[in-house]
């Protein structure tokens, strides 16, 4: 009888530690769900859309006012490295002032065709699938701006580009820039240059977009302040 009560009292142990390990197994994987937050996978998706909306609102609000980038030694837009000389024989030649408009007229461009670049990234924004979403919510601070720059800046660029060159037409950058390497190419003993002006302007203005989208991440992932609604709170905050 003893024996018996033994077996039952090591059974009911057993099963009760089943259920136990069950139990934690649950919570492990709840834990795991949404961040550790136990959040849905719509959840998720929508905070991080949310985030990024935010994120490329302001960013491109900020770079798109005047001076948003010329005033910004982040992403000020300078002559290339390759015309480094060029900048300094054309100054050292007295043609300084010649050097500081063709740069601030590629900022001013820049400047313009930010106003642009709200309405691409958001468009971009919406393609962001369930796995992408629980990818970028358990990756680093900016893990949404580098999925968002992975996925979108070949066609970002494509965009952009035809509104950069516009822009360039518009603010008298591609003038000056044509007038500053056409004095530096009449010089004696120098090496001819011809930069592609709209491509090098339009990565530089990306590059400046995506700097402010990957600050502005930052700031809502981790600054409560920032998450301006439910939705960011409930997602990001702790």
């Amino acid at each position: 009888m003893i024996r018996k009560l033994t077996s039952l009292f090591a059974l009911v142990v057993f099963s009760i530690s089943i259920v136990n390990a069950q139990g934690l197994l649950d919570k492990a994987k709840n834990a795991l769900k949404g961040g550790g937050k136990g959040l849905s996978s719509d959840d998720i998706v929508a905070g991080l859309k949310d985030a990024l909306n935010h994120g490329t609102q302001k960013s491109t609000d900020k770079l798109s006012a005047v001076d948003g980038f010329f005033r910004d030694a982040a992403v000020k837009i300078l002559l290339p490295p390759e015309a480094a000389k060029v900048e300094k024989t054309l100054r050292s030649a007295g043609f300084g002032k010649q050097v500081d408009e063709a740069i601030l007229s590629i900022n001013r461009a820049a400047e313009d065709a930010a106003k642009s670049a709200a309405p691409i990234f958001l468009s971009a924004i919406k393609n962001m699938t369930v796995s992408d979403g629980v990818s970028i919510l358990k990756g680093p601070d900016t893990a949404a701006t580098n999925y968002l720059r992975k996925t979108t800046s070949a066609q970002l660029t494509a965009k952009f580009h035809p509104v950069i060159d516009s822009s360039l037409q518009k603010t008298g950058a591609t003038k000056y820039w044509k007038q500053l390497f056409d004095t530096y190419n009449k010089m004696p003993l120098v090496s001819k240059v011809n930069s592609d002006l709209p491509a090098y302007a339009t990565a530089k203005a990306l590059d400046g977009v995506f700097y402010y989208v990957a600050v502005e991440e930052k700031n809502i992932r981790t600054n409560p302040a920032a998450q301006v609604d439910d939705l960011l709170k409930k997602v990001f905050g702790k």
